[in-house]
């Protein structure tokens, strides 16, 4: 946005300053000839005519006056300007940091020195906003090369198996190969989006109840569960929450799906249970697996982050972005996440959203 160029703030606040001073010298003057000299009288009546008059000590008063208000304007502009930069410096610090943060340096910070006020405030805040922009990148950063990292490998398998094709045409196989390679990118691409969608947030809110949407959750997976030969459970009462019937289906989808793939080879239960506490909508999803390390579960929802130790089948890969995506929606939907490894092995993942009177 082009603007007329202007006057900087220090210099606005050295007017300002002086014009105080200037003001508060010709109100002193003012009070001194309206309180002091007018009773004066206008002739001198003392003996041998040498008491002071009026015409005198205006005479006398006016040059000084005039010297004073000088050296107030000289005081105040130079005064003003001194103690505008020294108010201003913080600032002068705080644009700097920005025009560092624009040219790409987030990890410069002000630390502004001294005690509480609405420049260390608005220091501390842009260091706050700092320190989450560079977060922020660095997750972006991260997630990109785990993605560019993802989708290279079923590509280049791919292309391998196109190479093998063309050398031996009569490889009936490859083409089913190519398909589950194909459908694994396809996966990636898809859960990439969905990522991305829930984490713009531009999604329109509606009631949603999702004990429905748990219960439509059970019934695509079941197939996937007797399979599996794992007891699917769904329990609870009416929840409701606002937000987006199709990321919160995808949200309930996927915890109950990566339940049940990471359960007991047989035999396993997912328990999914739906309620409403103090104004908070709760979805907890329990299930039956191998112990989890303490140290895992706070990483399995980065994107990619597929757990070594979790059970896993070749029916069901996976792309790694289950609860990293659940998260996102989570986030998204001004929730929480809370996931708390079972001690006799498994994981408790629970979601608070918000309730909707709706």
């Amino acid at each position: 946005m082009t603007r007329q160029p202007g006057l900087s703030v220090r210099m606005r606040l050295t007017l300002s300053y002086a014009g105080v001073i200037m003001v508060a010298g010709a109100v002193l003057l003012a009070a001194v000839w309206l309180f002091l000299l007018r009773y004066v009288p206008d002739h001198s009546q003392g003996l041998l005519y040498i008491a002071p008059n009026r015409y005198l000590l205006v005479r006398i008063f006016g040059s000084a006056a005039a010297i004073a208000m000088a050296w107030l304007l000289v005081f105040g502009l130079l005064g003003g300007w001194w103690l505008a930069g020294r108010m201003l410096a913080p600032l002068t610090e705080i644009g700097d940091a920005a025009r560092a943060a624009t040219n790409g340096s987030l990890s410069h910070r002000i630390r502004l020195p001294g005690r509480t006020d609405e420049f260390r405030e608005l220091a501390d805040a842009f260091d706050t906003m700092l320190e989450q922009l560079e977060a922020h990148v660095a997750e972006q950063r991260r997630f990109a090369a785990n993605a560019s990292h993802e989708l290279r490998t079923p590509l280049a398998i791919t292309q391998s198996l196109l190479d093998v094709a063309r050398k031996d045409p009569a490889r009936d196989d490859l083409v089913e190969r190519l398909h589950v390679v194909n459908t694994r990118a396809i996966d990636l691409t898809e859960a990439l989006l969905v990522l991305s969608r829930s984490d713009q947030g531009g999604f329109t809110r509606e009631p949603v109840d999702l004990s429905l949407v748990a219960e439509e959750a059970a019934e695509t997976l079941l197939p996937l569960a007797e399979r599996r030969q794992t007891t699917l459970d769904v329990t609870g009462e009416p929840t409701r929450t606002a937000g987006s019937p199709a990321l919160l289906l995808r949200m309930v989808t996927n915890l109950v799906q990566n339940a049940v793939v990471h359960n007991l080879p047989t035999g396993g239960t997912v328990t999914v249970h739906t309620g409403s506490w103090s104004g908070v909508s709760v979805l907890r999803v329990e299930n039956t697996g191998p112990p989890l390390p303490a140290d895992l579960v706070p990483t399995l929802t980065e994107p990619f982050q597929r757990g070594t130790a979790r059970v896993r089948t070749d029916e069901h890969a996976g792309v790694g972005l289950g609860l990293a995506i659940v998260h996102s929606i989570v986030r998204a939907h001004d929730g929480t996440l809370e996931l708390e490894a079972r001690p006799a092995g498994g994981l408790v993942v629970t979601v608070r959203l918000p309730e909707s009177a709706v």
